[in-house]
């Protein structure tokens, strides 16, 4: 069933179009990724979608009482509750539910007690009870507290957490929040404007485990191919006058449209080879009289072809590349028993690695553990706390910073640039910002009113002007499409300098990194491979420490006695302990089986009396208690002989 269509949606600007003639449909459990490259219009369809902004044309379809959503991008949870009080209130439903459930009790209670019979209302009151009772075990009436936790615990909020106030949390934290609110929320459509953003590479793997488990459709815009290869099952590539589909994950789609590509331009080159020969033909026979019947219908032949568009290259891209001005050392960077953090309170250590020339390192870890700090402790922005990084000879570190606070907010793209290299012609400037996608007007924006991509190449223009032979980059692609993604990546790895960079893209990190550098509290460890390496190397050091934890625990602590122990003396003191405590729990039940036995009795006794057997309600009442307690009995009985049983054979 579909629950949702774009038909024929535009979105212009006066005269200029952002996207026309745009067609869309989400069916029941879509898992559909929108891409494109930044600045097509993606988050403005999914906000006409949501009908924050208007469709200029064409109209969005929706089916009845579908529930949507919505995560815009960079968009915190708002709230003066606590974590755990806003988490809760997604539930609100169902603990009315429970609580109308604990009001029916209290009334089926007093019913039975004061109505010597049962009655109509009693059997009401029973009737709803049971119903209630099956609907809030249906919608998890029973787990929902459970799964709070699970979800939080997912976007790394641990029950220290719950109490916090969401006022005082960091912007990352508040992004995290909202989503893990929405994916409680369980609504027929999820739309998601990158969610991938703040978060750790250990949170994106949950978060795509519980993604393929959603029970409801999901629109994905993304950058993280990685993420949207494990999501996606449709993609849509926006552009300005469609919207194409492609059916696979985002490494398929990469895949057929290529190949669609080639067919488009095949099929042009085809036609075109007809129109010029038929076009010949009419130029040469169309004057003859023997010939020019045939050259008018030829003529006609032309007239009447469907010609086909010329196929457009992709649009122009951004195209740079890095190149040191001189050599380093051989050995670029050495860090050597370091500890990060800030006011003496250490993030992480020890620190220990050595990055050489033409080498490129990644840094991983969970949020928070410093790998930011890390690189700002390298460059002298920030003191280690103890320990120390020294460079080379030669080296001249350029840096990246994620926060894109290397610009000056009120100067022009073009003064950005050329203040740094005043002897450079303008012309030179100009068709260098042209590389990274500042053309014409554009490099007249001033810097504080443009884009994160935008100031992303802006940045990264003015890092490939320096020529430094180390670069240092803190999350390069957070603010790049994939395409641009696609072009660093290039530009790194045909770089003839040095380069360490932290990043949670793990497709980047897999394609450029040589090494990966992992961060943790306990200090750093050096995994001397890509991602793929990094991650399968993680998998056997798991699997070996849990090995070893099995084996400690079934080998005796103390050492120096071991080798005079006998062989079955370990096996022997087992089997004592297991006798023992079956022991233990045979007694116990034996004494529970007694005092059941005696409450039988009473009750039995209770049940013979006139005051009791003469009262309906009394004698029901006796009698449900009666059948608990024999049932309850059997369940210890059969307890008792499973015990007795391992027990005999132990003597």
């Amino acid at each position: 069933m579909i629950l949702l269509q774009v038909q024929h949606v535009a979105r212009l600007f006066g005269a200029d179009v952002l996207f026309k003639n745009i067609d869309l449909n989400i069916q029941e459990n879509s898992r559909i990724a929108l891409v494109g490259r930044n600045g097509v219009g993606k988050s403005t369809l999914l906000k006409i979608i949501m009908e924050q902004q208007p469709a200029d044309q064409g109209e969005i379809t929706k089916t009845k009482n579908l529930t949507i959503g919505y995560l815009a991008q960079d968009t915190g949870l708002a709230s003066t509750n606590t974590i755990y009080k806003e988490m809760l209130q997604v539930f609100e439903p169902l603990r009315k539910m429970e609580q109308k459930i604990h009001q029916l009790e209290q009334q089926i209670a007093s019913a039975s007690q004061s109505q010597t019979a049962p009655t109509k209302e009693y059997q009401r009151l029973l009737a709803q009870y049971d119903q209630l009772q099956h609907d809030f075990k249906e919608k998890n009436g029973y787990g929902y507290q459970a799964e709070i936790r699970s979800v939080l615990h997912g976007f790394k909020f641990n029950e220290e957490d719950y109490d916090k106030k969401i006022t005082s949390l960091s912007g990352g934290q508040k992004t995290r929040l909202a989503l893990a609110k929405l994916l409680l929320e369980k609504r027929d459509l999820l739309i998601l404007d990158e969610p991938t953003n703040h978060l750790d590479i250990e949170t994106l793997n949950w978060l795509e485990n519980y993604l393929q488990g959603y029970t409801g459709a999901l629109l994905l815009v993304s950058h993280d191919r990685y993420f949207l290869d494990k999501i996606a099952h449709d993609v849509y590539e926006l552009t300005p006058t469609a919207a194409v589909h492609y059916s696979g994950n985002y490494s398929a789609y990469i895949n057929k449209k290529k190949l669609r590509l080639q067919q488009q331009e095949k099929a042009y080159e085809k036609q075109q080879e007809k129109i010029d020969k038929l076009e010949d033909f009419v130029k040469k026979n169309i004057v003859r009289a023997s010939t020019t019947k045939r050259a008018q219908s030829r003529r006609k032949q032309l007239e009447k072809i469907d010609r086909l568009e010329k196929p457009k290259n992709q649009q122009k891209g951004p195209r740079f590349s890095f190149t040191a001005e001189h050599s380093s050392g051989n050995l670029v960077l050495s860090v050597k028993q370091a500890y990060i953090g800030y006011q003496k309170k250490p993030l992480a250590g020890p620190i220990n690695f050595e990055l050489r020339q033409k080498q490129i390192m990644a840094i991983v870890g969970p949020n928070g553990v410093g790998k930011s700090t890390l690189l700002k402790s390298i460059l002298g922005k920030i003191p280690f706390i103890s320990g120390s990084s020294r460079f080379g000879a030669q080296v001249d570190p350029g840096y990246y910073d994620q926060e894109l606070h290397n610009l000056t907010a009120d100067k022009s793209v073009l003064n950005e640039v050329w203040d740094d290299h005043p002897t450079m012609p303008e012309k030179d400037i100009r068709s260098i910002l042209g590389s990274f996608l500042f053309r014409g007007s554009d490099v007249a924006k001033i810097v504080s009113q443009l884009s994160g991509g935008e100031k992303a190449r802006l940045l990264l223009t003015k890092l490939a002007l320096n020529h430094h032979n180390l670069l240092l980059f803190d999350e390069p692609t957070n603010h790049l499409d994939i395409e641009s993604k696609e072009v660093l990546e290039q530009a790194l790895l045909d770089f003839d300098g040095t380069v360490l960079f932290v990043s949670h893209d793990r497709y980047f990190i897999n394609k450029v990194a040589s090494q990966v550098l992992e961060l943790s509290a306990q200090g750093g460890q050096l995994f001397l491979g890509d991602y793929d390496y990094y991650i399968a190397k993680k998998a056997e050091q798991q699997l070996l420490a849990a090995q070893a934890a099995e084996k400690t625990a079934t080998t005796p602590t103390n050492q120096e006695k071991q080798p005079t122990i006998p062989a079955d003396y370990q096996e022997r003191k087992q089997q004592q302990r297991e006798k023992r405590k079956l022991e233990r729990t045979v007694a116990a039940l034996e004494k529970e089986l007694e005092e059941l036995e005696t409450a039988a009795d009473a009750i039995q006794q209770a049940m013979a009396e006139s005051v009791n057997y003469t009262d309906p309600v009394k004698i029901k009442k006796l009698q449900t208690q009666l059948t608990d307690n024999q049932q309850t009995q059997q369940q210890i009985e059969s307890k008792w002989e499973t015990a007795a049983a391992e027990l005999e054979k132990l003597e």
